[in-house]
This record gives structure tokens, sequence and C-alpha cells, in this order.
């Protein structure tokens, strides 16, 4: 089945042909970075604009790219939420038009497992289920077991901020500009991890997670000492990573003793980090799970993740109706 995706939660506006949930056929992704960059964040009203003035030239470019017409397109996905509500908005009624006036198949697909399908596309080795999935993105932290295609359970989040909002707050707080969160992640590899002492926040209680307070202690460490360039700016991002990745990576591990796991699969924005990579690999090797990462791309907002996950609702039969609509705060 050939489905075509659709994804507008946030600032990137995009399109993706999928054949049967795996092979990826036409993907395209238009960023508005440069657009919120001024404003250090994204702009709810500006990223709407932006959608409605992109997202029919990138559904036309990803039809070219994967070399079909739209009369090939068997099925229609597109993220209904969570998100920005104003830019779910733009992408739910485009879908509904296109389904209207071809007569296709629709379903609205939760973003994150969107998120969750996204190890499956393309690739060789697919982890069986059930196995454990940590989500970490600008907007979610989240343990999740994954039982089967539609089946999810929900062990552990973030009682506060997300992982990559802590990492977009903190490069902000620093002055590195917007998206932070790569910029740390790239002066921490010259820095010294141990060289500012930050807190490790809930250890041993349970599998939720914060970060509210390790961003705050950056900022108390800022006040007192200035703001810093050169080696202590590294040093001092190296030390916040380091702090962030020990959090993440011990919630992990407990969750798949307790669950008795042996494979992991880690998607979402954050999941792109150096640092949470190189973590996970390394008690990957000494524990002997299975670790599944899929590329950067497949990690950030996409759309060939919203039409993998359509195409499963689709193949069970699921579908939406002219009176599907956007939710910003949908639960998995």
């Amino acid at each position: 089945m050939l489905v075509l995706g659709l994804e507008s939660s946030c600032d990137e506006t995009a399109a993706a042909l999928v054949e049967d949930g795996r092979r990826i056929l036409g993907d395209v992704v238009s960023s508005q970075v440069a657009a919120h960059r001024p404003y250090g964040g994204v702009v709810p009203e500006i990223a709407s604009r932006h959608h409605v003035e992109n997202i029919i030239p990138v559904i036309e470019q990803a039809l070219a790219q994967a070399g079909v017409e739209l009369a090939d397109v068997e099925g229609l996905a597109v993220t209904r939420g969570p998100g920005l509500v104003g830019s779910l908005l733009v992408g739910v009624q485009v879908a509904k038009a296109v389904a209207f006036a071809r007569g296709l198949p629709l379903v609205g697909v939760n973003h994150l497992e969107g998120h969750l399908c996204a190890v499956f596309l393309d690739a060789d080795e697919v982890p069986a289920f059930p196995h454990l999935a940590l989500l970490v993105s600008g907007g979610h932290s989240e343990l999740i077991v994954a039982h089967d295609f539609g089946r999810y359970e929900l062990l552990g989040a973030t009682r506060d901020d997300a992982a990559g909002e802590a990492f977009d707050k903190v490069g902000k707080m620093l002055g590195l500009g917007y998206p932070a969160g790569p910029l740390v992640d790239r002066l921490a590899a010259s820095g010294d991890p141990r060289a500012v002492r930050l807190p490790r926040a809930m250890r041993g209680r349970g599998l939720d997670m914060s970060f509210s307070g390790l961003k705050t202690a950056v900022m108390t460490h800022v006040r007192a000492r200035g703001l810093p360039s050169g080696q202590p700016l590294a040093d001092l991002c190296a030390s916040f990573q380091a702090a962030v990745v020990a959090q993440l990576v011990e919630k992990t591990v407990a969750a798949l003793e307790k669950r008795r796991l042996g494979e992991l699969v880690v998607t979402g924005g954050v999941a792109c980090n150096r640092g949470l990579r190189a973590a996970l690999e390394r008690q990957a090797k000494e524990r002997g799970f299975r670790l599944f990462l899929p590329p950067p791309s497949r990690c950030t907002d996409n759309a060939a993740m919203i039409a993998a996950a359509g195409y499963h609702r689709l193949a069970r039969g699921e579908r939406d109706d002219l009176t599907l609509s956007a939710v910003a705060t949908l639960p998995l």
C-alpha cells in the first residue's frame, strides 16, 4: 500500500510517500529554522503561516521525488497531534481535502507513534515486539513499551521539562542561538563533563524524569560566575549534557531490567545527540541488549514516520472521516 504522509506539528512542513510502512519512495522536509531564529524559538503564528505557504509545494516535491502521481496514492496519513494546534490544522485540513477529492482512506496519526515507527523505515534489521522505546524530543521524554503497532504502554515520563526543551533553554541562556541543542552537543565534545558539578535528578525514584532543576542549576552557575566563553563554555555544556544523559541512561536501563526486555529503540530529536548515543552504545555492549538507533534524519520530525504509522492503522481497517481535527495534547 502506498501511503502519503503529512507532518506539520511544529515548525517542519513535511510530506512523504512510503510503501507498506517500510520503503521510503519520496521524503521532503521544509525547515523553518531561519524564520524562527531571530525570536530564539518557535513562534506559533509564524509557523502556521509558513505551513500554509509550503505544504502544497512540499507534497508536489515528494510526489516528484517518488516518481508517482497523486492517483497512485492508496491512503493518507496526517499528524493530528500533539503539537501546535494552528500548525496541526494546516496538515489536517489539506489531508481531508485530498482524501475527499480523491476518495482515499484517511487516518490521523499520533506524532509520538510516528517517532516509534521511524525505526522500521528502510532498515535491514528491526526490533521485535515487545521492546522498550526511549522517546526524547523537544516536547517529550518518555519510556514506552511497544507491544505491537498501535499497542503502547507508558512506563515513565518527565514531570516538567522535556530533555530537548532543557537543551534549547540552556543553550539560549548561554547565548548559543536557536536551535541550541545541536550547538550544546558540539561544544560538549571538547569540554570536560566533570568540570561543573550539576545535580542528577530523580535518582532511585521510579522511572519518571525531571530536567527543570538541572536547567535552574545552570542558571545559578551562570549568575554566580558570569556568561562563560571558550573552554569554560565547552566545559559547562559538557557538564550539562552529561547530567541529562546520565538521567536518561539510568532510567532506560532500569526500565529494561524491570520489564526484562532485551531490545531498545531510541528516537526523537534528542536521539541525534552524540553523547546520548555513545552512552547507550556502551551500555548495550556491557549489558547485552540490542540497541536500535534510527539515522538522525529519521529521529527529527518527518512525514515518512507518519506514513509508516498510518500504514498500520490503515492495514488494520481503521479509518477517520472528515470530522477529523487537530488535538494539541493528544495522548499516545
